[in-house]
């Protein structure tokens, strides 16, 4: 292994500690091995990234700002658009969410989300959530810093452009949501959040053709979407 390498994989590592992140197999492991500890701190990296797709030093770089809290509560979208869209709750993951009437439904793809939406017509315009274990010290998304520098990371990994980045307090959660160009010809909304434990993430997207038609009715699933029940 090469010196920058090492030290690449070392700064990654410090931002899923820095994180809070916690896998399920680190929770678990009894072993004291230093190979374990190895192994569960590079899956708990792994889960981190492919959740929020952030490189580490993009907020290792620099100090931690301080920051003005959000106080001004935005009320959680309930419209349904006439039947475009329905309430859909999930009692054992915890949250609740309007989501695309007809559209289909898939569980869990190991690493990848945990529930997925999906046009009947165009595979290319789906919604999806993903989630993952934080450490019970991690209570809000304002930990990985400032919505705009965190939109500008996001958008450097992605390879797209950062349109707008805004954070919002939602029945006493704070959002940080993205809108991305990307620069493959897909649109893309991101939304993130820290609630119970764990880290939210929430995402809609369809072709850049296709947006104008998409883009009230994702914006609408965001808008519904808590990671509690309600």
């Amino acid at each position: 292994m090469t010196l920058a390498t090492l030290l690449s994989f070392t700064a990654l590592l410090s931002c899923a500690s820095s994180f809070g992140m916690v896998s399920p197999l680190s929770m678990k492991a009894t072993s004291n091995s230093p190979l374990d500890a190895t192994i569960s701190r590079r899956d708990s990296f792994q889960k981190a990234s492919a959740l929020i797709g952030v490189a580490g030093s993009t907020f290792l770089s620099s100090p931690a700002p301080s920051f003005a809290e959000v106080s001004e509560e935005t009320a959680r979208v309930t419209t349904r658009m006439g039947g475009l869209l329905e309430k859909y709750q999930d009692g054992p993951r915890g949250f609740v969410i309007l989501a695309p009437s007809g559209w289909n439904k898939f569980e869990g793809e190991v690493g990848a989300y945990d529930v997925k939406w999906q046009d009947l017509v165009d595979p290319k315009d789906n919604v999806k959530i993903s989630s993952t274990p934080v450490k019970s010290t991690t209570t809000s998304i304002d930990v990985l810093g400032d919505v705009k520098v965190v939109g500008e990371g996001l958008a450097t990994k992605r390879n797209a452009k950062l349109l707008s980045a805004e954070e919002r307090l939602t029945d006493g959660v704070l959002f940080y949501k993205f809108d991305f160009a990307i620069n493959d010809g897909t649109h893309q909304l991101l939304q993130l959040c820290v609630n119970k434990g764990k880290v939210w993430s929430l995402d809609a997207n369809s072709s850049e053709k296709r947006w104008s038609k998409r883009s009230e009715m994702y914006e609408n699933i965001l808008g519904s979407f808590i990671p509690k029940l309600v």
